[in-house]
């Protein structure tokens, strides 16, 4: 491929937001040695995939949306070839991601992974379910419930888990997102109306083996890689096995001590087939492109539930969907790689 002006696009915000600039440079190194008891600092994804991109032979630069009109005027004004998007909210609302990727279409600008149409069906996990059950891809019952209204989709029981409809990141599930009661029910619905403004997805809880699909590909050639768990087996009795933000991010808890993401390779090989073709099925249904990832539940009695899809995932070396792609046989290089080919096709 040509050498392309990539640009890294990225969200900063603060309630009173410091001035930035709008390109911003390569991050250098250091001189001299570090104290011996300071850690190596963890790049961002985003240092990760510039210099992917400088490997690649392409010409890359930062850009930083900071929420002020300014900047949105500035990304206008970038003369890139292609956007390598990062963005996952605008002014910290991540509601607007969706308007980001809109943006740049109006702009006419080429640019990686979901489009508006994608980030509104995935984000709205009420809206995703009902396409995958559309689709017939199985999904766990719910409900949801805003301010006296429910939508009611189908009579559930307990144990169930509550969560935003619209939130990632694992944002607002904790140990106490599953209920086991009325009670207990009404209490986390309020609270999730209360701190997040969003109705409450009431779902079925699924007990059973949590697994992560990466997909890489456009809709005629989307392609699985190997299948990831997150392996929840060494959390104490009676805490939720769930993918809490304790597990995924608090790195001083012991919830996130005590889980890690493996290659699943213990699985049997029907229902890894299963896991396959249904996670390319819901990334199809709700329009995901370039990469994504499918996260899924198989029960003990080994059937496949799909939980949510998740446009743009995170991209750091350490996380998912890279473990996914070096199993593959893919370099962090050659995914960053397959990845603005996949973007760049679309102009063709």
């Amino acid at each position: 491929m040509a050498k392309l002006k990539v640009t890294v696009l990225y969200d900063l915000w603060e309630e009173e937001p410091a001035e930035v600039q709008e390109e911003v440079p390569t991050p250098r190194k250091r001189k001299g040695k570090k104290p011996a008891r300071k850690k190596k600092p963890v790049k961002h994804d985003r240092e990760e995939i510039f210099e992917a991109l400088e490997k690649l032979g392409h010409e890359p630069s930062y850009y930083v949306l900071d929420g002020r009109p300014q900047s949105l005027v500035g990304l206008a004004k970038c003369g890139a070839d292609l956007i390598f998007n990062l963005t996952e909210s605008y002014a910290g609302d991540d509601t607007k991601e969706m308007h980001v990727t809109a943006f740049l279409d109006l702009l006419d600008i080429p640019y990686t992974g979901a489009g508006p149409h994608a980030n509104i069906l995935a984000q709205d996990k009420s809206i995703a379910k009902k396409m995958f059950a559309f689709y017939g891809i199985q999904s766990p019952w719910f409900a949801t419930a805003y301010r006296g209204h429910i939508d009611h989709s189908h009579d559930i029981a307990f144990p169930l888990i509550v969560k935003p409809t619209s939130e990632d990141g694992s944002i607002g599930i904790d140990a106490a997102a599953v209920v086991n009661s009325v009670k207990e029910l009404m209490e986390r619905v309020s609270y999730i109306q209360a701190e997040f403004d969003s109705p409450a997805l009431i779902e079925e809880y699924i007990e059973g083996r949590e697994i992560y699909a990466s997909i890489l590909g456009n809709y005629e050639n989307a392609r699985a890689l190997p299948l990831v768990e997150l392996d929840l087996s060494k959390l104490p009795k009676g805490v939720p096995k769930i993918a809490s933000q304790d597990v995924k991010f608090e790195k001083d808890t012991e919830a996130y001590k005590l889980t890690k993401s493996v290659i699943a390779e213990d699985l049997d090989e029907e229902i890894a087939t299963k896991l396959t073709e249904t996670a390319i099925k819901a990334y199809r249904a709700v329009k995901l492109r370039d990469y994504g990832r499918i996260d899924m539940r198989v029960s003990n009695k080994g059937e496949v539930y799909v939980i949510e899809a998740n446009p743009n995932p995170w991209l750091s070396s350490g996380q998912e969907f890279a473990m996914a792609a070096r199993k593959s046989g893919l370099s962090y290089t050659q995914m960053i790689e397959e990845i603005v080919d996949l973007a760049m096709a679309r102009q063709s």
